[in-house]
């Protein structure tokens, strides 16, 4: 598994306490949140592949399929 990119993340203090009651709403941890949050924004503006191709963990859904082909 490749590694993470790390860099420093500047964020508004009301909106960082916002973050880490959403994340502990989701047992998750802010850092996870915030690329949760950032990762299924990407996918859903569709600069990210499928979600299947992003390996282990990921927890966006891929858009429903049209499942109307005829036979």
């Amino acid at each position: 598994m490749a590694g993470k990119k790390n860099f420093p993340l500047r964020l508004d203090p009301k909106l960082y306490e916002v973050l880490e009651k959403w994340a502990a709403d989701e047992f998750r941890s802010v850092n996870s949140h915030i690329e949760y949050l950032l990762r299924e924004t990407a996918a859903r503006a569709g600069r990210l592949p499928s979600p299947r191709s992003l390996g282990p963990g990921t927890e966006t859904q891929a858009p429903p399929s049209d499942s109307t082909t005829q036979d």
